[in-house]
């Protein structure tokens, strides 16, 4: 699977059925030693869909649990962190 393919993917809560964010201008972390991903950074975004730089959201890679065609699925339990 290429990175593109997550693109305009929503992210959803899989135990409260939230909206946690769509896959966009999305950043990768990524293990230098393994070349892994880590983590995914969503931006969040405000009421009007503006960018806003002062928050981004945190997803360990841990916390996918399923990429379907439309959405990935996420357990945000210790796993989802803003900032």
């Amino acid at each position: 699977m290429r990175f593109s393919d997550f693109n305009g993917k929503e992210v959803i809560d899989i135990n409260s059925g939230e909206k946690i964010g769509i896959i966009g201008h999305t950043d990768l972390v990524i293990d230098p030693k393994s070349g892994e991903i880590e983590a995914l950074i969503l931006p969040r975004n405000s009421i009007f869909g503006f960018k806003n730089k002062k928050e981004e959201i945190y997803i360990s890679w841990n916390a996918i649990r399923k990429i379907g065609s439309d959405m990935i699925i996420i357990e945000k339990k210790n796993h989802l962190k803003t900032y």
